[in-house]
């Protein structure tokens, strides 16, 4: 293995394993991935890390572990139709897109949008579109099965939780720093939902 291998291979068994991701699927597409071809080249070094790295504008990539535990909690079906909130450098999209059927991918920053769709293009994945939207823009009445956030929020929006189906699911930090908690919010009803609480992080907020 060459050195980017390794540090792969560090990331996903020492990093990544520890936090209980042990999902054959995840730590799967986690290895294909190529990490370091979604970060900007200053960072590339530091693209195995755990640790946030700067995309633009504020915005910086979720550490693996965060990525890790995202990514088992949504249980992604083959047939899945998924929305991730925040495009950052595009590698949760391209992992979620390996996955699912299709991905809708948005972000309000068509700077950022550019560095996401060229990432994932490259990464040879073609089930995905991007919209430059923010937050209060997402209008998506019962579209998706599963919601990634990328960032975190005060509380959970309600347009993001009409935007799942009937048993769909979104994973997304609320809360103040520096204690936030990890939700995993299910809908069981027209107007009804569940809420799992997973752990305790601290995340930047969403460039909404």
């Amino acid at each position: 293995m060459n050195n980017t291998e390794i540090a792969k291979f560090n990331m996903i068994e020492q990093q990544i394993r520890p936090w209980e991701v042990l999902d054959h699927q995840v730590l799967s597409t986690l290895s294909q991935m190529k990490r370091e071809d979604f970060v900007r080249e200053a960072y590339k070094g530091l693209a195995y890390a755990d640790c946030q790295i700067p995309v633009a504008n504020g915005v910086s990539m979720l550490p693996p572990t965060i990525e890790g535990r995202m990514l088992q909690a949504l249980l992604i079906n083959p047939e899945d139709q998924v929305l991730v909130v925040g495009s950052g450098g595009g590698y949760i999209t391209a992992c979620l897109a390996h996955l699912a059927h299709q991905v809708t991918s948005v972000d309000p920053s068509a700077e950022i949008i550019d560095f996401a769709r060229t990432n994932v293009t490259n990464s040879g994945q073609d089930n995905v579109e991007f919209q430059q939207l923010g937050l209060a823009q997402i209008d998506f009445a019962s579209a998706f099965d599963a919601i990634a956030v990328t960032g975190s929020l005060p509380s959970v929006p309600s347009n993001l939780k009409l935007a799942l189906t009937m048993g769909g699911r979104m994973f997304i930090v609320t809360g103040h720093s520096p204690v936030m908690q990890s939700l995993l919010i299910t809908r069981v009803g027209e107007t009804e939902w569940t809420t799992q609480s997973l752990f305790e992080t601290d995340l930047p907020r969403l460039r909404a």
